[in-house]
């Protein structure tokens, strides 16, 4: 995406996220706070979820740049259960709509110090969506709710959770379409496949914070304010139990990555070559469309595409392999897929790094980009000299016809124009 789209894009949400903050403000700084005691309640809570639910800054890499997901799902509960309160201990509330974006700014502003200090990317981001969402929320419910038109259409019993649950949904979804185009926007990445990752989230955490959110509102309806901590408590230990998980997967990531680099320890590739495919493997599977899974298995069978080279008595010059008879090639790629299956990663890791050997029209997309990438990195190295690159995906368009499906060769090309961005 040119620069200047993405930054109409992030202009067009944080205008309106800007002017309703600023609107809210100053609504209740001139009507002034109603229910104090509960503005503050809920609002340690969101802010007490916004620090708790960031860690340190992943690995570069690793996944996901920071800020696509929601990463702080006790704040954004509280913050929805604040929007969809219309009682606490029995008695109605009037805090309306202004108030509640208030309070969720303030909090909000609150966790976005330690997100800056520990690096996390466009904070702003975040702020931004979560001011558009429960605005939304709180408008769809307050206004409603307040002028006795919410009881008149759904009454009470089981209608009127389902009623909250259908604007839970709701809510969630503008915050994925939100999410995915300011993803776009910052990232040049393609819109649909982020878009598909954020809805592919929501049955998981997106669940349970709007299954949070609305027992917190119905329970504080009833209980009053003790019910924040009682309800509170499992979504915070699944957050650490995530977290735990999250580090689990980062340091699986490094495993396999240390494995890959035995064949440059072995003086069989040159140094930084796995980790360079794998990054440009997984920049060039953004820019085809593939998801987040796939791009998880692309990388990993971007790391140990070369690690059958381990079985050849002398290595290869630059580590190479095309050059070899073709029966070489295959034995070399049956051999790595071997010790790939036997490192625990998926089935598809291996595949992929057995089918490097065959023709490319017979290989799955994956294997196709490990292939391309692998070759450039191979054309492009110190001794190709000034121009390299260019001579490089040159020899790769050259040899579409045989080699390189022209679709991964032009995206290939795309990312090095933008300078290999980041995965």
């Amino acid at each position: 995406m040119p620069a200047a789209r993405g930054g109409a894009v992030i202009a067009a949400v944080y205008a309106p996220a800007g002017a309703l903050a600023c609107w809210s403000l100053g609504r209740t700084l001139w009507e002034g706070l109603a229910e104090p005691g509960i503005a503050l309640a809920f609002g340690v809570l969101i802010a007490v979820g916004e620090l708790a639910g960031w860690g340190p800054a992943p690995a570069a890499g690793g996944g996901r740049a920071p800020g696509e997901r929601e990463g702080a799902p006790l704040g954004a509960a509280g913050a929805l259960a604040y929007a969809l309160l219309g009682e606490a201990g029995g008695r109605p509330t009037t805090h309306g709509v202004p108030q509640t974006v208030a309070v969720v700014l303030a909090a909000g502003l609150v966790g976005l110090v330690p997100q800056i200090a520990r690096g996390r990317g466009p904070a702003l981001d975040h702020l931004a969506r979560r001011i558009l969402t429960i605005g939304f929320a709180a408008t769809c419910f307050q206004p409603l709710y307040n002028t006795g038109t919410l009881g008149t259409w759904v009454a009470s019993g089981p209608v009127y959770p389902l009623f909250m649950t259908g604007l839970m949904a709701l809510t969630a979804l503008c915050d994925a379409v939100l999410a995915a185009a300011l993803a776009r926007a910052r990232t040049g990445w393609p819109y649909g496949p982020l878009l598909r990752d954020e809805l592919r989230a929501l049955p998981g955490i997106g669940s349970a914070i709007c299954a949070t959110g609305v027992v917190i509102s119905l329970a504080t309806a009833v209980a009053g304010l003790w019910a924040l901590p009682v309800f509170c408590l499992p979504l915070l230990l699944t957050q650490f139990a995530f977290r735990r998980f999250a580090a689990v997967r980062t340091t699986y990531r490094q495993t396999i990555a240390s494995l890959a680099r035995s064949t440059e320890i072995a003086g069989y590739t040159p140094h930084g070559h796995a980790r360079r495919v794998a990054a440009l493997s997984r920049a060039v599977g953004r820019e085809l469309g593939l998801n987040e899974p796939d791009l998880d298995v692309l990388e990993y069978a971007a790391l140990m595409h070369d690690i059958g080279q381990l079985s050849l008595l002398d290595p290869v010059p630059d580590g190479a392999t095309s050059p070899l008879p073709p029966a070489e090639q295959r034995r070399i790629a049956l051999l790595g897929g071997a010790v790939v299956r036997q490192t625990g990663v998926p089935a598809e890791v291996a595949v992929i790094v057995e089918r490097q050997a065959d023709p490319y029209r017979d290989q799955p997309v994956t294997a196709r980009i490990v292939r391309t990438v692998n070759a450039y990195d191979d054309l492009s190295g110190e001794s190709a000299g000034p121009g390299g690159s260019l001579r490089a995906l040159e020899r790769l368009r050259l040899a579409t016809a045989q080699d390189h499906e022209p679709r991964v060769v032009e995206a290939l090309a795309r990312v090095l124009s933008c300078g290999g961005r980041a995965v």
